[in-house]
């Protein structure tokens, strides 16, 4: 998601000319028509007393039952990345609670739940530990405090000889578990003044924690959004035109209303203008048999029908030509002496369009009433899905409740700005009750509905014309990038796009490396939705620069992991990418172990939303000729995250983020078009890594730190796959200039 620095300056600051009330006015409420956020208001004028805040009032996150179980809800919304554990997990330090009793749950749109660092409601860009690291301390020390407040108006003994632990208060000869005084204690005053723990006293904080779900999960019991089932409630499933913004000519519903189970067909418009029809029925494989039945003539004129091959060729073309200066300082040096170099590279890399691929499909569950709607998704931003909500089916935003949902995976595309997929199951909420049949309904996309006609990550085409010495000294790195913007155009628009530059597109260039660069951006508009995916920009960034990186070691015969150190010397910024490197190389015993014939090492490093990575691994290459393919044979990782909550979740996040990224290598790992129409539908048509693809070995080793936390949902993706191309280059000689790998 969006770049967790440029959004927290851009609140505090704002766009030149605009106050930071008028810019988030006119950036996320203006751009879509709306009001401000919920608790957008409630962050711009909030009373400086600490404790005051919503974000700061212990009832609205924590609830303690008589038998001590502790429900602590999490701001965020939860797709696998264990945050709901580690959010509990800091205030139950603080609280010191007994860990066994501890439950948790999610927030809604409500002004407590916005992220208390942006004053939005979001999950995303990695920061929810890191944006909610303090606040969730104080939580849980102001309920220990109302606590003992509360034992001691009850008792007569002062609360300096009370001490809570474990779930118990005590001291003048009485004691009493939480759970008995937590009625009385929400009625003590929210406490100014409090103190928080020493980190070397932490009990639960930086111990290997399973995730309060992982059983739940693990038995096939706990519910996500797809499973949510209401009273009286029907499914709901959407045509959509083949080529996007396309619109109805003709429908013929007969044949599907004969359907059995099929109650009503309906059309309804689509996100960003386009048209399409619901078939809305007792249940999913009703809806689906009467979708099947459905003649409908499509009105594609004057519609762009983007086509893969023509698109690289545009881009190609356009990467040789000057685009607009990223507005960075850093981005604009002098690099003319790269012409005159005695060594060169010039290499085009091409990225293709990606579908996000999470494992729950989507689906929305709209109980829309007379007075009141009630939704019910995996919302990564419910406030502002309440606001768009609330103007699409014509009630007022506090006449909406969004019942944020457990999501299996989301990668980013559960977090439309425009409300997309939310905002359509509304449409047909909307149809319903205006054809007499007004009931609770589930909107569900299949798996070819949302590999077809959904959000994708931006193609993207890179240039790199660089000049160095034989010493591998850069004098001149000149770089062009061409993608759509995400930004553009979007509620978000004011957050990153800058003066004619989307941030996201150029984050994660350059860094850690203190090399004269010049970099300019084409940003051309293209008939396909695009979406940040995991660790966005970096997805692309990360790859071109380590694979350069790395050819220029080659080139100058020197070893891949002393040159990026070289390279980083006089950055005082980069001292955590040199510890998150040291660790991966110690752990894998680079340079001291000899591999078996046919693997080759591989190394890359990267920093995304504020965290490290660094791989290095092994690699073989098996099979001849073009159906060559890369095998990952092993993966050891040093993290740099600053204070880890949880290491086994911060583990199983780069271990997840790892094979992701080893899909994106793989044959037909890709979204193409041709003539507008996507041409893959389902796993089958978009390689996926299989058991037998994952490394035999997989090690992730952390960096100590008492600094506060960073992000790590993302960050373990970027660098694994320039780490296996690295290694692939050693044996093949041949540089994988495209993804997915080619052996042709």
């Amino acid at each position: 998601m969006l770049n967790p620095r440029r959004i927290d300056q851009l609140l505090t600051e704002g766009p030149v000319g605009l106050s930071r009330r008028s810019f988030v006015a006119t950036t996320v409420g203006g751009a879509v028509g709306l009001a401000l956020l919920p608790g957008i208001s409630l962050a711009q004028g909030a009373p400086a007393k600490p404790g005051s805040k919503p974000t700061e009032q212990p009832v609205a996150f924590v609830t303690i039952a008589a038998d001590g179980t502790t429900t602590i809800l999490c701001n965020r919304m939860d797709m696998g990345q264990g945050i709901e554990t580690g959010l509990a997990m800091i205030c139950a330090e603080e609280l010191d609670t007994d860990w066994s009793k501890v439950r948790t749950g999610f927030g809604d749109q409500k002004p407590q739940y916005v992220d208390p660092r942006f004053g939005m409601h979001l999950t995303g860009g990695s920061n929810s530990i890191k944006n909610s690291y303090q606040q969730y301390r104080e939580l849980g020390a102001r309920t220990k405090a109302m606590l003992i407040a509360a034992a001691s108006e009850s008792w007569g003994v002062p609360a300096s000889a009370l001490k809570a632990e474990n779930g118990v208060v005590s001291g003048g000869g009485k004691s009493a578990g939480y759970g008995e005084l937590f009625d009385a204690a929400m009625k003590q005053p929210v406490p100014e003044a409090i103190t928080l723990k020493d980190p070397s006293t932490f009990k639960r904080i930086g111990q290997p924690t399973t995730l309060t779900v992982s059983q739940a999960k693990s038995t096939g019991q706990q519910a996500y959004g797809m499973d949510v089932q209401l009273p009286g409630m029907a499914v709901a499933v959407i045509q959509r035109p083949p080529v996007f913004n396309g619109k109805v000519a003709k429908l013929d519903s007969s044949a599907a209303l004969k359907v059995k189970g099929v109650k009503a067909v309906l059309p309804v418009t689509l996100d960003r203008g386009g048209q399409g029809v619901a078939v809305v029925a007792s249940g999913y494989w009703a809806a689906k048999k009467g979708r099947d039945a459905l003649k409908i003539d499509w009105d594609l004129a004057g519609v762009p029908k983007p086509d893969t091959k023509a698109l690289t060729a545009q881009y190609l073309a356009l990467v040789k030509t000057p685009g607009t200066p990223a507005p960075k300082p850093e981005f604009q040096a002098d690099v003319s002496a790269w012409s005159q170099a005695p060594k060169k590279i010039v290499a085009d890399y091409v990225l293709p369009y990606l579908n996000h691929a999470q494992m729950e499909p989507l689906a929305c569950t709209v109980d829309l009433k007379a007075d009141r709607c009630d939704v019910y998704f995996a919302s990564q931003m419910p406030g502002l899905d309440a606001m768009a909500l609330a103007k699409a089916v014509g009630l007022k935003p506090e006449q909406v409740q969004i019942n944020v949902q457990m999501a299996g995976g989301g990668f980013g595309r559960r977090a439309t700005p425009a409300t997309e997929w939310p905002r359509e199951a509304a449409a047909v909420a909307v149809a319903l009750a205006q054809a007499g049949q007004r009931m609770p309904v589930k909107v569900i996309w299949s798996r070819e509905d949302d590999m077809k006609s959904g959000y994708y990550r931006p193609m993207t085409v890179h240039r790199a014309e660089i000049g160095f010495d034989a010493t591998g000294k850069i004098l001149g790195w000149q770089h062009r990038i061409a993608s759509q913007s995400i930004l553009k155009g979007s509620p978000l628009e004011g957050f990153g796009y800058q003066k004619g530059v989307d941030n996201t597109t150029v984050e994660g260039m350059r860094e850690p490396y203190e090399i004269p660069m010049n970099l300019s951006v084409h940003h051309p508009d293209v008939n396909v939705p695009v979406l940040w995916w995991r660790s966005v920009g970096s997805t692309h960034t990360a790859y071109v620069m380590e694979t350069l990186v790395d050819e220029i070691a080659f080139a100058t015969k020197q070893d891949p992991v002393a040159y990026r150190l070289k390279l980083m010397d006089g950055n005082a910024k980069a001292e955590r990418h040199r510890l998150a490197l040291q660790t991966a190389v110690d752990k894998s015993g680079y340079g001291k172990r000899k591999l078996k014939a046919g693997q080759a090492w591989g190394v890359a490093v990267h920093e995304s939303f504020e965290s490290v990575v660094a791989y290095v691994v092994v690699a073989s290459v098996k099979g001849r000729g073009k159906d060559r393919q890369a095998v990952l044979e092993e993966v050891h990782a040093g993290v740099h995250c600053n204070l880890c909550v949880n290491p086994r979740a911060v583990e199983t996040q780069v271990q997840g983020a790892a094979i992701m990224a080893l899909a994106t290598t793989m044959p037909t790992h890709r979204i193409t078009f041709k003539d507008g129409v996507v041409e893959q539908s389902n796993f089958y048509d978009v390689a996926m890594p299989r058991m037998p693809d994952a490394p035999k070995v997989m090690t992730v080793s952390i960096v100590p730190s008492n600094d506060p936390p960073k992000g790590m949902g993302e960050p373990g993706l970027p660098p694994l796959a320039p780490a296996l191309a690295n290694a692939v280059a050693r044996l093949t000689g041949k540089r994988q200039r495209e993804l997915p790998f080619s052996f042709a």
